[in-house]
């Protein structure tokens, strides 16, 4: 059975630091490419990292050299750490199996979708407050 469970979410300082975690079963992160999604109350859920099983990366420009996706495939885990975090961070943090910024001719363009992705974890809630 396929599965995604995120954690590591919680309350960090602005400037802080987080890691994210994405833990999978059912299959191996080796062979499917992961993104990290991000969604605030009200708006539209946004893709902002993307692992591609060339290893290929995306970030979206607002996490960019800040956030640094990697796959462990002995883990079975994607993770994002995230550092410098900015009072624009917080948000329910999701994980899906697939992501393809490269199927698009403008990359930026799969941050706002739509996605037709079949797995998705629970999310994890980051909260930035001093």
């Amino acid at each position: 059975q396929v599965q995604l469970v995120e954690s590591g979410g919680g309350l960090v300082q602005p400037g802080g630091s987080l890691r994210l975690s994405c833990v999978a079963s059912g299959f191996s992160v080796r062979n499917v490419a992961i993104g990290w999604f991000r969604q605030v109350p009200g708006k539209e859920r946004k893709g902002i990292s993307c692992i591609d099983t060339d290893s290929y990366t995306y970030y979206a420009d607002s996490v960019k050299g800040r956030f640094a996706i990697s796959s462990d495939s002995q883990e079975n885990t994607v993770s994002l750490p995230m550092t410098n975090v900015k009072p624009d961070d917080p948000a329910v943090y999701y994980c899906a199996t697939e992501c393809n910024p490269r199927g698009y001719s403008d990359p930026t363009r799969w941050e706002v979708g739509p996605w037709d992705y079949e797995y998705w974890g629970p999310g994890t809630q980051v909260t930035v407050s001093s």
